[in-house]
């Protein structure tokens, strides 16, 4: 009878659930620059050795961690634009009412203005399957010509959750319902002058 693996070929689920969350409380307590491997290991609970199996350094540990958090599946197909947009704005804004997350936004941006490695991580991580969820967005209300199919998808992709990010982790103010609404409504006749 075979044994199952042990050691570095296996990742206990709690373990790596232990380290996600302690990554999350270590840069809403301190941001991106007071973060260290061992201020992570105490936190989660389990010896350095244990991130290092996961991850090789604390760029890549961090830059995983907020790329899982920010990036959820992408929203079902609607059978229009404005009902897409909704969906997408939905997600987004769920993820900014989340505890500290604006803060911790906030914080890697600015870092990320810094320093080149970080910026390049959170692009990987972030920016480009966020913007990918996003263009599919674009490139289904184009298919339905809802969209110019020679709109300028750059602008497009920088229009689409602008207006909540800077409302919530720029201005910090809370997002109401009636918000989305007027969003959404903005965005789709922003996206249509594109």
């Amino acid at each position: 009878m075979s044994r199952p693996p042990a050691g570095a070929a296996v990742h206990r689920a709690d373990v790596t659930e232990a380290i996600r969350a302690a990554v999350l409380q270590e840069l809403a307590t301190g941001g991106y620059a007071r973060v260290s491997m061992e201020a992570v290991a105490r936190r989660a609970g389990v010896g350095k050795a244990a991130i290092y199996r996961r991850w090789p350094s604390k760029l890549a540990l961090i830059g995983d961690v907020i790329g899982d958090v920010l990036v959820q599946p992408g929203p079902p197909t609607g059978h229009d634009l404005q009902t897409d947009l909704r969906s997408l704005m939905e997600s987004f804004a769920g993820l900014l009412a989340t505890p500290d997350l604006p803060a911790i936004m906030a914080d890697l941006a600015s870092e990320a203005l810094r320093n080149g490695d970080l910026s390049e991580r959170i692009t990987a991580t972030v920016g480009t399957p966020f913007g990918q969820r996003t263009l599919e967005v674009v490139d289904r209300a184009v298919a339905r010509g809802e969209l110019s199919a020679d709109l300028h998808r750059e602008a497009a992709l920088d229009l689409t959750v602008s207006c909540l990010y800077w409302r919530v982790v720029v201005r910090r103010s809370t997002l109401e319902p009636a918000d989305l609404d007027r969003f959404v409504a903005t965005v789709t006749a922003g996206l249509k002058a594109l």
